[in-house]
């Protein structure tokens, strides 16, 4: 039997308190799919209440037994793993080989990469008479979006478990169906009653109440700069942490010495990813002056190599964006940059050809963009590619740094030193040199306003733990 209209609360499922449904729409059809149950104020007063009671066992649990339950967990992820790809699939819209080559695959590399880092993790130390001990901070409330729903899910999941908190997660009401899912896999593990719980709802009527409840040690929040900053405002009452990743306008420096046409190329599929819907995607692509010419030109025909269509087609390489909302942004956005004198390489307004419902975007790239054009400032999230020619390095770096947001940045060069060197001047949480193959090991966070706190393997962990020193502890 569905789940769709229920919660997960203190170890089962339950009816919400208020009967208020709403449609999950599949976007490349524009029609509903299932529905979900809406929650209100009281079912986060209940689902916090039971965090809190599991917290004072939870917290006791060793390591070892955190540790079986986390891998409990990735067994029964592995079990459900076709259903979440085709639950993916559906509710945003990504190709079937994506999203389970990348979309699923994401939420089993960090469950593995969480327990890794958990088996050498050192929750005490001595210093001197001192002894320091990294404890859990408590009831964390668990915010994640639409883009990468399994991603973010278990970026925050995995290790609050590891760190020994308990936790009400509200998944995107966009996405919600594999994050449904996830809440039968925390039950079918033998996850005790209260320590997860979900909770399905907006963020006015959820995510806000969950932010701003007394009851709440921790907000872990992932989403726009603009959402994150009232759930900030919200948590600040409480004086509660707040991690966040939020948005991104990431640059990728292509420099002089690095190879034009396996750059670019590289680029482009790596902006147009997941339909351009990543707040790391390197979508403005700065190039030399005397090459910018040559880099329309291969990125035309590497953004026209994409294949646009039906997200149960193996061939297709972008499915729809997520929702009619989303699509008209995109559209406002690429009509912004056509107005304000960006050179439009290819693709543009309206639906790809032979398109005519779902929410499909055409693959688009604009030329000869400044920075101070909205399609360089503003987070568009769709697949939307902008170029920048820059006189020399200096004025490069100076570009990429000149933004509102700091999550991600990229270097491509011949010389490894070289892009090395560009990369220590770039104001951002991660630097990828070289289209590197993506590491869970490494911390995932961002500078300005794209956020505060790291997450991914012992890095997540850190986030959810106090810091409790005993002096004298040593005699």
């Amino acid at each position: 039997m569905s789940n769709h209209l229920k919660f997960f609360i203190d170890g089962r499922w339950v009816e919400p308190a208020i009967p208020v449904a709403l449609d999950v729409i599949n976007p490349a059809t524009e029609e509903p799919f299932t529905q979900i149950a809406l929650g209100s104020s009281e079912d986060v007063d209940r689902a916090v209440a039971a965090a809190k009671s599991a917290f004072p066992a939870f917290s006791l649990w060793s390591k070892q037994e955190r540790l079986t339950l986390l891998r409990r967990i990735l067994s029964e992820y592995k079990a459900r793993y076709e259903e979440i790809a085709r639950a993916v699939s559906r509710e945003m819209g990504a190709p079937i080989a994506f999203a389970r080559d990348s979309q699923t695959a994401a939420g089993k590399a960090h469950l593995i990469a969480t327990i890794e880092a958990l088996e050498d993790f050192v929750f005490t130390e001595r210093r001197g008479t001192t002894m320091v001990v990294r404890e859990p901070i408590g009831v964390c409330a668990l915010i994640t979006p639409w883009n990468w729903p399994l991603n973010q899910i278990v970026c925050k999941v995995a290790p609050a478990i590891a760190a020994g908190c308990t936790m009400v997660l509200k998944p995107s009401e966009i996405a919600p169906v594999s994050g449904i899912i996830f809440a039968e896999i925390m039950e079918a593990a033998g996850t005790p009653a209260g320590v997860f719980n979900l909770v399905n709802g907006t963020g006015p009527d959820v995510g806000q109440v969950m932010a701003g409840h007394p009851d709440v040690d921790m907000v872990s929040f992932t989403g726009s700069t603009r959402a994150g900053v009232i759930v900030a405002k919200t948590a600040a009452d409480t004086v509660k942490r707040v991690a966040q990743e939020l948005g991104g306008k990431s640059a990728n420096i292509i420099l002089p010495d690095a190879d034009l046409e396996h750059a670019v190329s590289e680029g482009v599929v790596s902006c147009f990813g997941n339909s351009g819907q990543s707040c790391d995607a390197p979508t403005r692509m700065l190039v030399p002056s005397d090459r910018h010419g040559e880099a329309m030109g291969v990125a035309r025909r590497a953004a026209e190599r994409m294949k646009v269509g039906d997200p149960q087609a193996a061939d297709t390489d972008l499915g729809p964006v997520v929702s009619e909302q989303q699509y008209d942004k995109i559209q406002r956005l690429i009509e912004a940059g056509i107005k304000e004198g960006a050179t439009l390489v290819t693709g543009g307004p309206g639906r790809p050809e032979g398109l005519n419902r779902g929410y499909y975007v055409r693959p688009t790239v604009f030329g000869n963009v400044s920075n101070d054009m909205t399609i360089a400032r503003e987070e568009i999230f769709g697949p939307v590619l902008s170029i920048l020619p820059y006189n020399d390095e200096e004025q490069a770096i100076a570009i990429a740094n000149d933004t509102l947001y700091g999550l991600a940045a990229y270097v491509q060069s011949g010389d490894l030193e070289h892009a090395r060197n560009v990369a220590a001047r770039l104001r951002a949480g991660s630097v990828y040199v070289n289209y590197p193959d993506w590491d869970t090991r490494a911390p995932f966070g961002g500078y300005k306003q794209s956020g505060n706190g790291r997450e991914y393997a012992d890095w997540g962990i850190h986030d959810f733990l106090e810091i409790k020193g005993i002096v004298g502890y040593g005699g």
